[in-house]
């Protein structure tokens, strides 16, 4: 660890002692060195996806992600450490951090064929064929194009990568980061589920304030639809109403 990491690590420990009203006493934290190794692997994963592009981030393996990696020598191959930091955080047992929701893929390696996802013109994400695209049509028909898509299939890699990030601006609190964003073996983006927000609200469709749009109230009052994660739901997780629930 550099020692710009190490007093980066320091303060934000002591800083967030202070900050009795979001965090506990309870909370758990990365190691020093394994948060270190979380900001080289920040660096690495948004490498990737500047590279393959935003779209095919979405969907790329964890394989195919190694590959890039190693043979990008503007990224530079994974090291062990960033490996197995990946590893803690797919095969972890998020319950010990308050996070209750079921696994939703057991392959680290997980593969998402372009065959089986249909790409949203606009937006540059994809939504799994079947139930999840036909039932997105259909928000956008009953309600309007001021709702669109916000964030639709993620692969494990997508997922590690907003996890880091969370995990990183919560200076590796895992606890307070497993309260506001499934682990990468954990989200339902894998399997279905996709994100939807009202068009010119921007990075607030991912607050309550969303819940707020009268968007947001046409939506629940369909009855093909529901919320994953409703107010004080028993997986632990922070409330989303953007998060459409397909499975």
């Amino acid at each position: 660890m550099t020692r710009r990491d190490f007093l980066l690590y320091s303060s934000v420990l002591t800083a967030a002692s202070l900050n009795a009203g979001t965090l506990y006493a309870t909370d758990s934290y990365l190691t020093a060195d394994e948060f270190s190794t979380l900001l080289s692997l920040d660096i690495k994963l948004t490498k990737i996806k500047r590279h393959v592009g935003f779209g095919n981030f979405n969907l790329i393996s964890y394989d195919d992600s190694l590959k890039v990696a190693k043979t990008n020598m503007h990224i530079g191959e994974f090291n062990k450490k960033e490996i197995s930091l990946i590893d803690r955080f797919f095969y972890d047992n998020p319950a010990k951090y308050g996070f209750y929701g079921e696994r939703t893929c057991y392959n680290l390696n997980n593969k998402i064929s372009k065959k089986h996802v249909v790409k949203i013109l606009h937006t540059g994400h994809y939504i799994f064929q079947g139930t999840p695209t036909e039932d997105y049509a259909r928000i956008i028909g009953d309600i309007g194009d001021t709702l669109y898509l916000t964030s639709g299939v993620r692969n494990v890699i997508k997922q590690l990568s907003l996890y880091c990030s969370k995990l990183k601006r919560l200076k590796g609190n895992i606890t307070q980061t497993s309260r506001d964003i499934a682990p990468p073996s954990h989200s339902f983006h894998a399997i279905g589920d996709f994100d939807v927000g009202k068009l010119g609200l921007g990075s607030r469709n991912f607050t309550s304030d969303f819940a707020k749009t009268t968007e947001f109230e046409h939506m629940i009052r369909l009855d093909y639809i529901s919320i994953r994660y409703s107010p004080n739901n028993l997986d632990g997780v922070r409330y989303e109403p953007w998060h459409v629930k397909i499975v």
